[in-house]
């Protein structure tokens, strides 16, 4: 069972999209990793891009912990389509749904001035190093001074190769699940919902 960990959707469950397309973050890790995002003032208020979102719930636990705005990107349409169902489900405020590939969306970001506070992302095994490290380079422009990015992956996954922007943050080890995190500064490094500095730095 998925669920919403805490905030005003706390407890509340999550559908899971069918199949092996995705693969749903456990609640453990969850509530790890929004502990130390919510400890260093990177979710309140923030804007938030959630990347292969599957069932959407790290975007959803995001809204849920009161960030202002939510985009939950998923290719896998039956994967976005569950994402939108518990978005209804939830009602929570500012929460988006985007049917689309992570590239071809942040083109269309960047073309359109978006600016993201904290991004998430979380994408299938099958990825290589490569693919990941041109979503990342894709992304930098959109983010805010301050900003946060999570990066969820097998604990057998090399470190993300990170933009030359951002600055790494600690690597945090859950079983079989690794998190990295970066954070790109401020003007003065205190900017943005991020501004505390990156998660486990």
């Amino acid at each position: 069972m998925t669920r919403i960990v805490a905030g005003a959707a706390g407890g509340r469950r999550l559908k899971v999209p069918p199949g092996q397309t995705t693969r749903p973050t456990s609640d453990r890790v969850r509530e790890a990793l929004f502990s130390a995002l919510e400890a260093a003032g990177a979710v309140r208020g923030a804007r938030v891009l959630d990347l292969y979102a599957g069932s959407g719930a790290l975007g959803l636990e995001a809204a849920s912990r009161g960030a202002q705005r939510v985009v939950l990107v998923e290719a896998d349409r039956r994967a976005a389509q569950v994402a939108r169902a518990n978005a209804a489900a939830l009602a929570l405020p500012g929460v988006r749904v985007v049917a689309d590939r992570v590239e071809r969306h942040l083109g269309a970001a960047a073309a359109a001035g978006e600016r993201y506070d904290l991004a998430l992302l979380d994408p299938p095994y099958p990825l290589g190093e490569d693919e990941l490290a041109a979503v990342l380079a894709a992304l930098a422009p959109l983010l805010a001074p301050g900003s946060t990015v999570v990066v969820e992956r097998s604990s057998r996954s090399p470190r993300p190769r990170w933009p030359a922007a951002l600055e790494p943050g600690r690597e945090r080890r859950y079983g079989e699940t690794a998190v990295w995190t970066a954070h790109l500064p401020g003007d003065d490094d205190g900017g943005g919902a991020g501004g505390d500095g990156p998660v486990g730095g």
